[in-house]
Order: C-alpha cells, then sequence, then structure tokens
C-alpha cells in the first residue's frame, strides 16, 4: 500500500446514514422483504404490449406551440 493511501485511509468509518440503516434493518429483519411486496404492488406490473400499440396509434401529434390559434 502506497504512503498516500495510508495516510488518507479512513478505518472503519461508516457515515451517520449507514449506521441508521443498519440499525433499522437490525431492528425490523422482514423490512427487505415489506419494500419487496411494496415495490410489487406499484411498480411491478404485467404490461400489455398490444394495448399499448393500440394507445401509440390513437394519439395526436401535438403542436409544437399548443396555444397558437389556427388562422390560416
Amino acid at each position: 500500500m502506497s504512503i498516500l493511501l495510508k495516510i488518507f485511509r479512513r478505518p472503519d468509518y461508516k457515515s451517520e446514514v449507514t449506521q441508521f440503516i443498519e440499525q433499522l434493518k437490525a431492528k425490523e429483519p422482514d423490512l427487505e422483504a415489506r419494500q419487496r411486496a411494496g415495490r410489487a404492488l406499484l411498480w411491478d406490473k404485467h404490461v400489455d404490449r398490444e394495448a399499448w400499440g393500440e394507445f401509440r396509434e390513437g394519439q395526436v401529434a401535438q403542436k409544437p406551440y399548443v396555444y397558437q390559434n389556427n388562422t390560416r
């Protein structure tokens, strides 16, 4: 190990946030399982590709400036 690495090494340093998360996980061991269940409830959904394709085909192109009147 070089001399610079020895000087600037912070042995066993843990930030306050890391310490808090470790304490929280120790206090509530099922926390990660609950997080995964919450994610599955809100985000992990089956995507119907056919319905999305129909939705995209039905969209109308938006004008560059939506508040401009059609005077011509």
